[in-house]
């Protein structure tokens, strides 16, 4: 007797293998080409070229970032210059208010000797 094989709808029978995704890495010389030809593109004409070359246009501001040089990662020196600069200015603003706060006072005894009469040592007396 010859044995039968029933498929069941319910089970995938696909030795089909799924691919992981991968990030697309794009070399230098793509990026420029790319950059240069949206810097000559006309308006309405950047859309085209990200459409064609299936791209974002959060890659171009990056590549822009890129081509001037300008980093987006800080490294752990410039975090710490960053984070004692704004504890300074916050120090010295602190300070900035003391010192008016002591001007003050100092203006406010001058005025209470003027109203008192007390004279100004630098008058002294000629004893």
């Amino acid at each position: 007797m010859e044995e039968l094989t029933v498929m069941r709808p319910d089970v995938e029978a696909s030795a089909e293998v799924m691919g992981v995704a991968k990030r697309r890495a794009f070399s230098a010389a793509y990026k420029r080409r790319i950059l240069e030809e949206a810097d000559r593109a006309r308006a309405g004409e950047i859309g085209l070229i990200l459409r064609r070359e299936g791209l974002y246009s959060s890659q171009l501001a990056s590549w822009r970032k890129w081509r001037s040089g300008v980093t987006s990662k800080k490294t752990s020196k410039e975090t710490e210059l960053l984070a004692e600069n704004r504890r300074l200015e916050k120090e010295n603003g602190k300070l900035k208010l003391k010192l008016r706060k002591a001007e003050a006072m100092l203006e406010l005894q001058k005025k209470a000797a003027e109203i008192l009469g007390y004279d100004d040592e630098t008058q002294g007396s000629d004893s």
